[in-house]
């Protein structure tokens, strides 16, 4: 990737993230950034434009950290754990008035972010069921697909709670209780008896 787009769609994301997006103009991100209009406009087209190219740039950088786990060798339910870890981290250094703003001003955009980030959790979830089942850690009765479903749903629903609503805990223990739920009701006993001995070396800080 070209290291001034980089620059330009990173220093844009992170602009957003702590500005909000309806509020901030063109004008104002070549301020902030220290660019020039003719340069952001080489690479963008508009705002719309931007913040597809942020989506993909957002795409790109979960896939990178899903490849680099791979690479560790890990067991099914460690995998499964660092996986959900990633797909769930950037949400909290997100205002939520950033998401709101997003879904309802760019909804098109939003949906299109949504469904590529659905199909990449779904399918690497899946694979991680099939990884757990020969490793002899999940039971060999699961549909995957309806299992996959449940588990992005559980995600998703997991990064929408607001403040007021977890209060009483903190993001990570409701993660932990999460994922252990998760784990216990697809893993067979090996599983589970390898969970309960590694669960007091897991990290669950996202």
């Amino acid at each position: 990737m070209d290291e001034k787009y980089e620059k330009v769609i990173e220093g844009a994301y992170r602009i957003f993230i702590e500005h909000g997006i309806r509020n901030i103009s063109m004008d104002d991100l070549c301020r902030m950034m220290g660019i020039s209009k003719k340069t952001l406009y080489q690479i963008v087209e508009n705002k719309t434009d931007l913040l597809n190219k942020i989506s993909s740039y957002i795409q790109k950088a979960i896939k990178e950290r899903f490849i680099e786990i791979k690479e560790k060798n890990l067991n099914a339910i460690d995998f499964l754990l660092e996986m959900s870890k990633i797909s769930s981290e950037n949400h909290f250094k997100i205002n939520p008035v950033v998401t709101f703003e997003f879904r309802k001003y760019y909804p098109q955009v939003y949906e299109e972010y949504m469904t590529c980030k659905k199909e990449m959790i779904l399918e690497n979830i899946m694979q991680n069921i099939d990884q757990g089942i020969k490793e002899g850690l999940y039971r060999h009765d699961l549909n995957k697909e309806i299992v996959a479903h449940l588990y992005f749903q559980k995600i998703e629903d997991f990064q929408n709670m607001s403040k007021e609503e977890i209060q009483d805990f903190s993001y990570t223990k409701i993660f932990e209780v999460m994922f252990e739920n998760h784990i216990r009701g697809i893993s067979n006993q090996k599983g589970i008896e390898y969970f309960e001995k590694q669960k007091a070396k897991l990290n669950f800080n996202i």
